[in-house]
């Protein structure tokens, strides 16, 4: 999508360093950063009942609902960001910024399926996943483990869902952008930030 063309964009699993990366390189190449955590909310207000069901949904259970008792396999099957909802909200704010600086956008709704058609080429995108072992690890250096499953009546039974959603999750991405002949790059315990970055900037071109 040639409309596009001025944007770069950093999808990949949970605690892969997505948000740390894409701030990087936009400090460093005068790039606009664009994250798709940050407009989840505004996104949620926007996206109406028809258009975004399995937002719904999610919305009217309690924390228990949605962490607690359903399988890790049913969590990623109906959570409504990894099924692309709302997902044209970011492509219309995409669309409104200014073509000047380019755009960086990051964050795990960022879909290869989603994502490929908009590219002008391949090489505007790209996909971290991490291992489980560097997921937990980035996760508890940010002091965020319990964030989420603190909130429910069993907070050891949802961290271990969230966490075995989001393998299954990562493990769905590189299936996708392998398919789709999209790059990945996979993060370990070994992996530093600035080799991540030299990594990440080297595909992108910058």
């Amino acid at each position: 999508m040639q409309a596009l063309g001025h944007v770069y964009w950093i999808g990949g699993g949970s605690g892969s360093g997505k948000s740390t990366i894409a701030r990087r390189l936009a400090a460093e190449h005068g790039l606009r950063l664009y994250s798709t955590d940050d407009v989840m909310s505004d996104h949620a207000r926007r996206c109406s009942s028809e258009d975004c069901p399995f937002l719904t949904e999610f919305m009217a259970m309690d924390m228990d609902e949605r962490w607690v008792n359903r399988s890790p396999a049913i969590m990623l099957e109906t959570f409504h960001w990894f099924r692309g909802e709302g997902f044209e909200l970011i492509v219309e704010d995409l669309l409104a910024l200014p073509a000047r600086p380019s755009v960086i956008a990051e964050g795990f709704r960022l879909l290869p399926h989603l994502v490929g058609p908009l590219l002008a080429a391949p090489t505007q995108a790209l996909w971290l996943l991490p291992t489980p072992e560097f997921r937990r690890a980035a996760l508890e250096s940010r002091g965020s483990s319990w964030a989420i499953a603190g909130k429910t009546s069993d907070p050891e039974t949802a961290l271990r869902n969230l966490l075995e959603r989001d393998r299954m999750f990562t493990d769905l991405l590189r299936k996708e952008a392998e398919r789709l002949e999209l790059t990945v790059i996979y993060v370990d315990t070994e992996t530093t930030e600035d080799d991540l970055e030299g990594q990440v900037a080297e595909v992108l071109g910058l």
